[in-house]
């Protein structure tokens, strides 16, 4: 038996250890050690050394506080959470901040894995989001509980005492008193406030959110893992992407959980698949593993393919109304190419709404590509990890490979650099701690050449022009799209847009803030779009006037690493330079293209004042200069003042009443429009250079037969006859035209001058046909139009295009000066 001093108590044993008698017993090896007190006392000693009694005292003294029945002693007080355990305790930073939130968020996840997914496999997206209201009855019966009346009601948060409610309705009666005399005195009457009655803390809200896509759909095997297993996704890797944390649908699945209990459905099918895949689970959250209640293949009854989640989650419908809604109008403008159909279904009819999101266009950008990492922008334990998943052999194949930018004689130098011990053709997996952390620091030190923007998807200035257009319908917009920059390694590209005017626009400046296509509503203030609008661009110098005019800044910036700020990742911070300026310079080139349109807008506003100013004083001119013709005309007549030539017949005509003062008049009218028409003339020739026409076009249909082509539209046509000639010194033909004109409905020269009077100036036209002209040089249009031009050089191409727009140009100088004279001669 082993001596009963050696058997100590975890108690007063120093550091909390305990020494086991049964090894000490069987020889000389010493006894085993169990941890009880945490591991941070045993390494700082912070036990002190009152408390942890002596090793050598008898063993039948008594212990104070000691019961009667031994207390089994814990192995480790070391615990362990996993992933889904994490976030539901930490909801807030995946954006769960209170049940408004929750709803907004969950909406948010939904659609923008939908879009996601249908641009994956280069598809429209249709994406259809429908939240539907459940009643407290409703849901107690999908849970299956039953309603229950209150047996003492002061248990209850919304229970009022009989002294409160006496004070309560006296108040209210004072309050009719005094608005009744009010109304006696006809002294404006306020309304009175609705009384806010308390509503308990269990008297949720909760819906049922559903959202419907014709994505790409998940394989049957996959989908108990893509939703019940938290940090498992499709989207991880080095690429620009929509998502922030990984968790997409998972964490409105842990807040369902956390909710309402309730476990979510998916239904799912992809292209080929002649079934339906229907999924209803929930999630262990505890061990982050999903719990399948219901998992079998359907029937598949229509041609479909995407997916459709429904998930019932508590919310609040009524304060994030607003918030939800600028979410979709938001996405609609950054991706014009989806159709968006938002349904809020409820039991009173007044509150439910149907929004739809046309589509504008069928232009998408192009799919996201994954890239490698560039050296100035990975970690230490980047590069660990690296090497482990590594399936290339030596250090310079690693180098080479697995980075952007290093080539591989870029490669031999970065090694030789190294110092002796690395080698070209090492083998990577025998790299120590220490040569590890050699390369980390030559890649922090060494130069590399920036990181290119193939990898990154940006909306296009296009989509971005088409989607404030059809959301806001400004009277004006500009829009710029940056280069690819970089910062850290990282590449970005930043596009934006001004828009000025439109509807349900606020006055004053209103910033639309996008990372990676998805839109920013929280925290606003701090972000670097918000404050480079307000603080770093001089609206005035633009013509613009921040406080009164309605303005609508949208910033995109998309890249494979967004710089967020906070836990919530909703706004991007200021303190990185390269982001601000390309954010800055991207706004100025917007407000440079406006200001030339404001420009041209206030002289053509200043031109149409001018005209009315004219044709307000034409009745009083005219009347004192006929006043004053027939003073003339008497005096000439009376032969006290004798006028020869042309005042002379002037004066007989007057006297005969051939010249009379309407005549004056309309003869003044005809001469301010003429002004203005100038003024006009020249004003649409200045804009026809840089604006593109207005009127629809319609081109013929490209027939062999025919020997001339129409350019046509509402207004004017345009006829090009093909005639071929040949050259004796030369083996080959030349292409020449002659253009007619005609005119509709009467081809006569009076509607060809009302034509242009009213609806474009021929300068303008020419320069729609030189466009024209343009647009078709394509090898394969021109040689379908005019086969002959396939056997020409192109040298020979180029020139005969030039002679022909040459002539065009030739020709509507001719025209312009017979307009001229037509319009003279009609005044006077």
């Amino acid at each position: 038996m082993p001596s009963p001093s050696l058997a100590l108590h975890a108690s007063r044993a120093p550091f909390g250890l305990r020494f086991s008698p049964a090894r000490i017993s069987k020889g000389p090896r010493r006894g085993s050690l169990v941890l009880l007190a945490p591991i941070e006392e045993f390494v700082f000693g912070s036990v002190p050394m009152e408390a942890r009694g002596s090793s050598e005292s008898p063993p039948d003294q008594p212990k104070r506080g000691k019961s009667k029945t031994p207390r089994k002693a814990k192995d480790s007080v070391l615990k362990q959470k996993s992933p889904a355990e994490f976030f539901a305790e930490n909801k807030n930073i995946a954006g769960f901040d209170n049940p408004g939130k929750c709803l907004y968020t969950t909406v948010r996840e939904l659609v923008e894995n939908s879009l996601d997914s249908a641009e994956s496999i280069s598809e429209l997206p249709a994406v259809e989001i429908t939240i539907e209201e459940i009643g407290k009855v409703k849901f107690n019966s999908m849970i299956g509980l039953v309603d229950r009346e209150r047996v003492d009601e002061e248990l209850y948060d919304d229970y009022e005492t009989a002294k409160a409610r006496e004070k309560r309705l006296a108040k209210a009666a004072r309050n009719q008193e005094i608005q009744a005399k009010n109304a006696a005195l006809r002294k404006k009457v306020k309304e009175p406030t609705p009384t806010k009655g308390m509503k308990g803390r269990g008297e949720a809200s909760f819906y049922r959110v559903t959202c419907k896509d014709n994505g790409r759909g998940m394989p049957h095997d996959d989908i108990p893992n893509m939703f019940g297993r938290v940090l498992s996704g499709t989207k991880y890797g080095l690429r620009q992407t929509r998502g922030k944390f990984g968790l997409g649908a998972k964490m409105a699945l842990i807040w369902s959980k956390m909710s309402t209990g309730l476990p979510i459905d998916i239904s799912s099918s992809m292209r080929g698949q002649n079934y339906v895949s229907f999924c209803r689970l929930d999630i262990d959250i505890h061990r982050n593993l999903p719990h399948i209640h219901i998992h079998e293949k359907q029937e598949k009854k229509e041609e479909w393919h995407g997916a459709e989640i429904q998930v019932v989650i508590e919310g609040n419908w009524t304060t994030y109304r607003s918030k939800i809604l600028h979410y979709m109008r938001q996405m609609a403008v950054i991706t014009p190419y989806a159709q968006f159909v938002f349904k809020f279904v409820s039991d009173t009819s007044d509150k439910s709404m149907t929004i739809k999101f046309a589509r504008r266009t069928d232009v998408m950008p192009p799919v996201p590509l994954e890239t490698k990492h560039h050296p100035s922008s990975v970690d230490l334990l980047l590069i660990k990890r690296l090497i482990t998943e590594t399936s290339k052999q030596n250090l310079l194949q690693f180098l080479q490979h697995e980075f952007v930018n290093i080539s591989k004689a870029h490669a031999e130098r970065l090694i030789g650099e190294m110092g002796p011990e690395f080698q070209p053709k090492m083998l990577i997996k025998s790299l120590t701690d220490q040569q590890i952390v050699r390369i980390h620091q030559l890649f922090r030190q060494a130069k590399f050449e920036d990181p290119v923007g193939d990898c990154l998807s940006p909306a296009g200035e296009y989509n971005l022009r088409l989607g404030i257009i059809k959301e806001l319908h400004p009277d004006m917009v500009a829009t710029y799209s940056g280069s690819a920059q970089v910062f850290e390694g990282h590449p970005f590209i930043v596009e934006a847009g001004v828009s000025l005017g439109g509807k349900d626009v606020k006055q004053g400046l209103n910033v639309f803030r996008f990372a990676n296509r998805i839109p920013l509503l929280f925290e606003q203030g701090a972000d670097v779009v918000t404050r480079t609008a307000l603080k770093r661009i001089n609206w005035t110098s633009y013509k613009i006037n921040q406080m009164q005019d309605k303005i609508g800044v949208f910033v995109s910036i998309v890249s494979t690493k967004i710089p967020f700020k906070g836990t919530g990742k909703e706004y991007i911070g200021d303190d990185i330079t390269e982001i601000a300026t390309a954010v800055k310079y991207a706004i100025q080139q917007c407000c440079i293209q406006l200001k030339s349109k404001i420009v041209k807008k206030m002289q053509a506003r200043e031109q149409q004042e001018r005209k009315r100013n004219l044709s307000k004083y034409v009745p009083n001119a005219a009347g004192a200069v006929y006043d004053v013709l027939k003073e003339m005309a008497q005096s000439h007549a009376l032969k006290r003042k004798r006028y020869e030539d042309e005042d002379a017949d002037l004066l007989d005509k007057v006297s005969a009443r051939l010249i009379t003062k309407d005549m004056l008049t309309e003869k003044l009218s005809q001469h301010v429009e003429k002004v203005d028409y100038e003024m006009a003339l020249e004003f649409a020739t200045q804009r026809g250079v840089s604006e593109e026409p207005r009127e629809a076009i319609y081109i013929q249909s490209l027939d062999a037969k025919s020997d001339f082509i129409e350019f046509s539209n509402s207004i004017f046509c345009f006829r090009l006859i093909r005639m071929m000639w040949s050259k004796t010194h030369q083996d080959m033909s030349r292409l020449g035209w002659v253009m007619t004109y005609k005119m509709r409905p009467r081809n006569s020269f009076c509607d060809l001058i009302s034509c242009f009077s009213f609806h474009a100036s021929f300068i303008n036209a020419s320069s729609f046909l030189l466009r024209v002209l343009l647009g078709i040089l394509d090898v394969g249009l021109v040689g379908e139009m005019v086969p002959e031009i396939s056997t020409l050089p192109w040298q020979s191409v180029a020139i005969e295009i030039l002679h022909m727009m040459l002539e065009i140009v030739r020709f509507f100088v001719t025209l312009h000066y017979e307009l001229a004279k037509a319009t003279s001669a009609c005044l006077f």
